[in-house]
């Protein structure tokens, strides 16, 4: 008899959860610490679904988050694997490259700072 292990990420399995790599939480952390230190941001929560794993920012703890930082991999090949969202539901930047969809929250921390 064969015996083989099942793969480590199966689709049977309750690990198969979208969630965002160290090197990926070093980006949005490095940008959240500067929104913070700009006294724009408060606070953040981190969800990881079936589909998509979401990094929340919040102005203040109690509320609807300002930003939604996504990663979905099923959009890899089409859109793009990272999107920010905002309030209202609307995708403000789509791609493929985390550090260039953020530089749209970076925009509004240089005119927060002028």
């Amino acid at each position: 008899m064969n015996f083989q292990s099942p793969p480590p990420f199966s689709a049977s399995g309750s690990q198969d959860q979208v969630a965002f790599h160290r090197t990926e939480l070093n980006i949005i952390l490095s940008l959240y610490g500067r929104m913070v230190a700009a006294g724009e941001w408060r606070d953040y929560g981190i969800s990881s679904l079936r589909d998509v794993a979401v990094f929340s920012v919040f102005r203040r703890t109690a509320e609807h988050p300002l930003y939604r930082i996504e990663k979905r991999p099923k959009l890899r090949s089409k859109q793009g694997l990272y999107a920010v969202i905002g309030m209202d539901g609307q995708i403000l930047k789509r791609g493929h490259d985390l550090k260039t969809v953020l530089r749209v929250l970076e925009r509004k921390l240089i005119r927060s700072v002028e």
